[in-house]
């Protein structure tokens, strides 16, 4: 083991060189998955309107679902498959690679035709306005093709990460991304085909960066999967889904929380001057806007995982904490960039997804002002929560992924508009960025503490 540790470069190379490494591609990789729905959000806000834009956001949660799966068995695997490695044990490490390629695909499918199935009493349960209804089952029809090869593409981004070449990991997404953003412009631009053409962009992108992926994990530079190692057993799958659980809950937290966030901004814009569609539609640009900025701190997060894992399984503790130290350093210069940008050019940024009424302009600059305000803490609890998914604490790590989005958002959405209105909705949002940052702080203050980091 101290040999393989001498010669693996995630034990040796300076803390802030491989974050660079790692994190930098993971960023790009992540603002390529949200450059996805914020391509087709450009699209079809310029050629459908309104009530496109709030199609595409009746649909997020299964969008949110494919990421949640490929969190689950990708950054589980790669976990695994890294503090395996760190710990000498190679033969055992390289099955989590082939387990969780499998699960991603397999679970893909799964999830694409039970959409497939009810996709009409699903998008109502998820919360479609009558006059919206018709575009998100016509998106939805089409994309949910594309499911085995998003998740895919995006899980299998974490396992070649964990096989040392991040780089390769970004331009599988890069690559899916250009195509299309091309194929969006020609289809609905061009051709004139609406949510279709953006549907079959996506999806056409998606099959491309899933095929590389494939590829390449067939090609691994540290270990070689073979069939044996694509068979699922009981042990594997047990330590990668417990390792994968923390990202994944907080993905299906979102899910929960866009749902009801849906069926409450129908109900309570039904009751306001802005009716029932601008809201929906606002705060899904706004929601895919957010996720550029989450694309940074959630990439730190990823490039951040390899480095803790391998070094926390060579019990190379201080090496831990000074990379994870560096990440929040990081971390918290870009939550404070993008809390001034939404605080003071909000109509100009709303402005890129297409005109709108006066109405739809003033619920955007609120929404941007006051569910966004705690920005600048938003990064603590994404890089804590895989911080100790990474050195193999899940538990921690779940429960911190559940803190802001089910622990403390959840209700104030419930309760706050009762009292508020629409404007309760926005008002939950800050509060429960804020404390879930202050009880992240906590939890890691806790954990650095311990003498192994002394």
């Amino acid at each position: 083991m101290n040999e393989q540790n001498r010669k693996n470069p995630l034990g040796e190379e300076k803390t802030t060189k491989l974050l660079r490494q790692f994190a930098v591609p993971s960023i790009i990789s992540m603002l390529v998955g949200s450059l996805y729905n914020i391509v087709d959000q450009f699209f079809i806000g310029r050629s459908v309107g309104e009530l496109g834009n709030a199609a595409t956001n009746i649909a997020f949660p299964l969008s949110i679902a494919c990421v949640a799966t490929a969190l689950l068995f990708g950054i589980g695997g790669a976990s695994a498959f890294n503090i395996a490695m760190g710990r000498g044990k190679k033969e055992k490490a390289v099955y989590y690679l082939g387990n969780s390629a499998v699960m991603q695909f397999g679970c893909g499918v799964v999830l694409g035709i039970v959409t497939l199935l009810f996709l009409e009493p699903m998008l109502k349960f998820f919360g479609s306005p009558d006059n919206v209804l018709g575009y998100a089952m016509e998106y939805t029809r089409i994309t949910a093709l594309g499911f085995p090869f998003l998740i895919l593409a995006t899980g299998g981004g974490h396992l070649i990460r964990a096989d040392g070449r991040p780089q390769i990991a970004m331009v599988c997404n890069l690559t899916g991304a250009i195509i299309n953003t091309i194929l969006d412009a020609l289809f609905v631009f061009v051709f004139q085909w609406g949510m279709v053409g953006a549907a079959l962009a996506t999806v056409i992108g998606q099959f491309c960066s899933g095929a590389l992926t494939f590829w390449y994990l067939s090609h691994c530079k540290t270990v070689k999967i073979q069939k044996k190692h694509l068979v699922p057993s009981k042990d594997n799958l047990g330590r990668i889904i417990a390792l994968g659980t923390a990202p994944c809950s907080n993905q299906l937290s979102m899910l929960v929380v866009q749902i009801v966030m849906n069926k409450s901004l129908k109900y309570y814009g039904s009751h306001s001057v802005y009716g029932e569609a601008i809201p929906i539609a606002c705060a899904g640009i706004i929601t895919k806007v957010n996720q550029v900025f989450m694309a940074f701190i959630i990439g730190i997060s990823q490039g951040l995982q390899p480095i803790v894992s391998f070094n926390y399984g060579a019990g190379k503790y201080k090496r831990v904490k000074s990379a994870y130290l560096q990440a929040i350093t990081v971390g918290a210069v870009m939550a404070v960039l993008a809390f001034l940008l939404f605080q003071f050019a909000p109509r100009q940024i709303i402005s890129i997804f297409g005109e709108g009424s006066e109405e739809y302009y003033q619920f955007a600059i609120n929404y941007f002002h006051i569910f966004l305000f705690s920005t600048f803490i938003n990064f603590m609890q994404p890089i804590s929560s895989n911080f100790f998914t990474a050195i193999g604490k899940p538990g921690r790590g779940v429960f911190l992924s559940l803190t802001r989005q089910i622990i403390f958002l959840l209700p104030l959405l419930v309760i706050f508009p009762l009292f508020m209105g629409i404007d309760g909705i926005m008002y939950a949002g800050p509060i429960a960025d804020f404390i879930a940052g202050i009880v992240a702080i906590g939890m890691v203050a806790v954990e650095l503490k311990r003498k192994e980091y002394k």
